[in-house]
């Protein structure tokens, strides 16, 4: 190993992600995603329990970010706006990650192992957002279904964003959604 330099996570990551776009995931080894990052395995290891972990890196600080612009919207919000807000939020921590979050989320559309694995992190997002609202008394079912729904459209709006054939903003693309659902909703209840 050389000199040491900064930013280790970051270079794992960026390194896997390179691995897994050229090689496959299933065929990229721990040893080379360290090897390639100019670091040792047991450095890896001490950033994440896997290579699959590499992929979800930044989870804790989204569900973060959800959580807490659901928490911080102004006294009286209705539970599906105070999820707004927490989209709006999400939008922000993407801003500059497009070309990033395209070629990870193809990695993990190419493996049904890393699928499951992005469901279970959206329904701790799910969770975690149903406690929020329940915790500005929010009461059930409506805390989980507006959960459920920030949750779905976010997933919706992410794909269509990294999809996305123009350079459309997250946000843009997650308020459209969300309208969507909201005019989904309402044309159920007028019928």
């Amino acid at each position: 190993m050389g000199r040491w330099e900064p930013d280790a996570r970051g270079r794992l990551a960026a390194a896997a992600l390179e691995l897994y776009g050229a090689r496959g995931y299933e065929q990229t080894t721990v040893a080379e995603i360290a090897r390639r990052a100019g670091l040792t395995e047991r450095t890896f290891f001490r950033h994440y329990a896997d290579k699959r972990e590499v992929l979800f890196d930044g989870s804790d600080t989204l569900l973060k970010l959800f959580t807490d612009a659901v928490a911080g919207a102004p006294v009286g919000t209705a539970p599906l706006d105070a999820v707004a807000a927490a989209l709006d939020a999400a939008a922000e921590f993407f801003t500059d990650r497009r070309d990033h979050s395209r070629r990870r989320q193809a990695v993990i559309a190419a493996h049904a192992e890393l699928r499951e694995r992005e469901l279970i992190k959206l329904a701790s997002i799910a969770s975690a957002l149903t406690e929020a609202l329940m915790g500005r008394g929010v009461a059930q079912p409506a805390a989980a279904l507006s959960a459920e729904a920030g949750v779905a459209v976010f997933k919706i709006g992410f794909e269509r964003w990294v999809g996305a054939e123009e350079d459309a903003p997250m946000g843009r693309l997650m308020r459209e959604t969300l309208e969507a659902l909201r005019e989904i909703a309402s044309d159920e209840l007028a019928e």
